[in-house]
């Protein structure tokens, strides 16, 4: 197949859509696939331009992949309204590229959302090229932007537009993916047909194939001595609720034994770090070298994943992937019923979202019980073994476009 996949997020980006983006596109390459991705130029988590890259047009190979980026709009400070003309700049520059790729005639083209605004593009180019159009949701962002207050929900009429020209969007797809059951369910909410319906989870990105890593290099680099660690590594931003876990650490202040880590960048980490001035037991650094990646999880005694109860089910963080394959228990502010919830159960420990006192009792109940923190984390290793291989959940997708192209070709 000829696949063109359109995306605002790519590698070298650590962390989100973009790692799962380029492994995608690397995959279907190595399986015999010509690929060719339009992405913007790499800026998150820290929403500013990467280092060793300019504002612009340029053209790269990737690991087998073609790789075009287009300029776009990054705000230092991401409100509601600096989202929208970030998206919208995306959609604008890569609408020229796009349009020039569809004279290749593609036999698949594929549409990441976020950004969903750039979806149209990759619609108009998939008529063009008389091909199919496949969106694949990582995010459920006009959900999330209502939900988490980036946009204000009394504004009635503009959230039924915006959600109306949302389905308008996923009804051109002949196929329309996610990453979780819970978010295969919103989409058929959402009048996607269910044969339209297709569940693509994201993996894990950390190799844990040479043995146990060692991490005593973080613990002395830190100072964190011999110490449990409760750790949550990513993006900093609203929709997690990471004041939770200040709001533990300060509950756990007494206890010398436990020392909180975070991990990220983002929005709102200047926020948390003023909220954490005076706690000795909470740790602040930045996003840790993928190469390092799983000497950095296998410092944590348990990881933390902390996310609103707005938020539920409109995304399936993809961390939680890796914190399984690190083989360590996880604890998540997550409600019965929720996808989140769901994928915890039995690897780990869940508590009511926004709840600091139980993160911090969850916290102390696993660093107290070795045999319990054992057991849970060696289930979590199990299920991300057989929920998020790589290989497997890229084949199947692969099983799943052929037929597509095929119709196009009969």
């Amino acid at each position: 197949m000829h696949i063109l996949i359109l995306g605002l997020n790519y590698a070298p980006e650590p962390v989100g859509v973009g790692p799962y983006t380029a492994g995608l596109a690397e995959g279907l390459a190595v399986h015999g696939h010509r690929v060719e991705v339009l992405a913007g130029v790499p800026y998150y988590p820290q929403w500013r331009l990467a280092g060793g890259y300019a504002n612009r047009r340029c053209t790269t190979e990737e690991q087998g992949v073609k790789v075009t980026r287009v300029p776009h709009y990054i705000p230092a400070r991401p409100s509601g309204a600096q989202r929208l003309l970030h998206h919208a700049s995306f959609a604008a520059s890569v609408y020229g590229p796009a349009m020039a790729a569809a004279r290749e005639r593609p036999d698949l083209v594929l549409a990441i959302a976020p950004s969903l605004m750039s979806v149209p593009v990759a619609a108009r180019v998939a008529k063009r090229a008389d091909a199919p159009l496949w969106v694949h949701v990582q995010d459920f962002e006009v959900d999330a932007a209502f939900a988490t207050g980036l946009l204000s929900s009394t504004a009635a009429r503009l959230e039924q537009r915006a959600h109306a020209i949302e389905r308008a969007i996923l009804k051109q797809a002949a196929m329309v993916s996610t990453i979780s059951p819970q978010m295969c369910a919103l989409l058929a909410s959402k009048g996607v047909a269910r044969e339209r319906i297709y569940e693509m989870r994201n993996w894990s990105n950390a190799d844990f194939s040479g043995g146990t890593p060692d991490p005593s290099r973080y613990r002395s680099e830190w100072g964190i001595g011999d110490r449990h660690v409760a750790l949550y590594s990513g993006n900093i931003a609203n929709k997690q609720g990471l004041e939770v876990v200040i709001d533990a650490a300060r509950a756990l202040a007494n206890r010398r034994d436990i020392a909180f880590v975070i991990c990220g960048e983002g929005p709102n980490r200047a926020n948390l770090q003023q909220q954490a001035e005076g706690l000795d037991n909470i740790q602040f650094h930045d996003l840790q070298p993928a190469e390092r990646m799983a000497e950095f999880l296998s410092l944590a005694s348990v990881h933390l994943l902390p996310q609103k109860a707005e938020a539920a089910d409109l995304v399936l963080p993809s961390k939680l992937t890796n914190m399984l394959a690190s083989g360590r228990p996880v604890i998540a502010t997550a409600a019965p019923e929720t996808g989140l919830h769901a994928e915890v159960e039995d690897c780990g420990i869940n508590t009511p979202p926004g709840d600091g006192l139980a993160l911090a009792e969850a916290v102390t109940q696993l660093v107290d019980d070795p045999a319990r923190r054992q057991a849970m984390g060696a289930a979590a290793r199990i299920r991300a073994v057989e929920r998020w291989s790589k290989t497997a959940i890229i084949a199947a997708a692969e099983r799943r476009m052929l037929p597509l192209t095929k119709q196009r070709a009969r």
